[in-house]
């Protein structure tokens, strides 16, 4: 659904993204992992048309859209931090994309809380974002995204700002809406682990060079992915773990 070929965008003397070329089918949520400043960002912006290229080319369904402005392309781009609207309550945060598409209310009413029942925010309809927690604010924003059924969702590292849990629990909750609703995703994070948990496909970003893996196997043996050391920490602690274990073991 989503052709990139031959992508560069260049800041000053600092190459930023440089010759990437990737494709992502629809359906798919594609993970891509990369250190802080190594292009993740300026990809979603070209994407999204917050930026321009220099070179290359980016299509959906077989058509350019680098000349189409950001309010049609049919993209939603998800930042960190959850831009809700602080005067709307829970369901016309969501509602909103509804609104101003003139869908009836029956409808609107209809989707809206089928849309929260799937996100588990069916009792936080009528509160306002600043009673929300920052995982319940990530998923109202999410459902805003959702509900007007985009060709293609970006999200910058959406669970950077949550607590350990609740990043877990937010994982598991995108990587089963994803699955449920077919969205087709661009995911960008630093996080390994995040990547293996929603991505589908694969990619590792590094100094603006996109590489791309053909299995979930050749992205975890890319050392570069850290997915082998961070297997091999929890090893040694799970070692460690047992050789305490059996040093309070008495003797028989």
């Amino acid at each position: 659904m989503l052709d990139v070929t031959s992508l560069s965008k260049q800041f000053g003397q600092t190459l930023v993204l440089n010759n990437l070329t990737f494709d992502l089918p629809a359906g798919q949520v594609m993970a891509v992992l990369g250190r802080s400043g190594c292009g993740k960002t300026t990809l979603l912006k070209i994407l999204a048309g917050l930026e321009t290229p220099d070179t290359g080319e980016v299509r959906m369904d077989g058509q350019s859209i680098l000349s189409v402005p950001p309010e049609l392309r049919q993209v939603v781009y998800l930042y960190q931090e959850p831009l809700l609207f602080p005067h709307l309550n829970v369901f016309e945060n969501v509602a909103f994309g509804l609104r101003i598409r003139k869908v009836t209310n029956e409808q609107v009413d209809h989707q809206v809380h089928e849309l929260l029942a799937d996100l588990e925010l069916s009792n936080q309809g009528k509160k306002q974002p600043s009673q929300l927690s920052g995982g319940q604010r990530q998923r109202v924003s999410f459902g805003r995204a959702l509900i007007i059924k985009p060709r293609l969702l970006l999200l910058d590292e959406p669970f950077g700002n949550l607590d350990a849990q609740t990043r877990a629990t937010m994982q598991n909750l995108f990587g089963r809406v994803a699955r449920q609703y077919q969205m087709t995703a661009l995911f960008v994070t630093h996080d390994s682990r995040e990547a293996l948990t929603v991505g589908t496909s694969f990619g590792y970003l590094d100094q603006g060079v996109m590489t791309s893996y053909e299995s979930v196997s050749d992205f975890v043996n890319d050392p570069r992915t850290g997915v082998h050391a961070e297997l091999a920490f929890w090893e040694s602690v799970q070692l460690r773990g047992q050789k305490a274990v059996s040093s309070r073991i008495p003797l028989p």
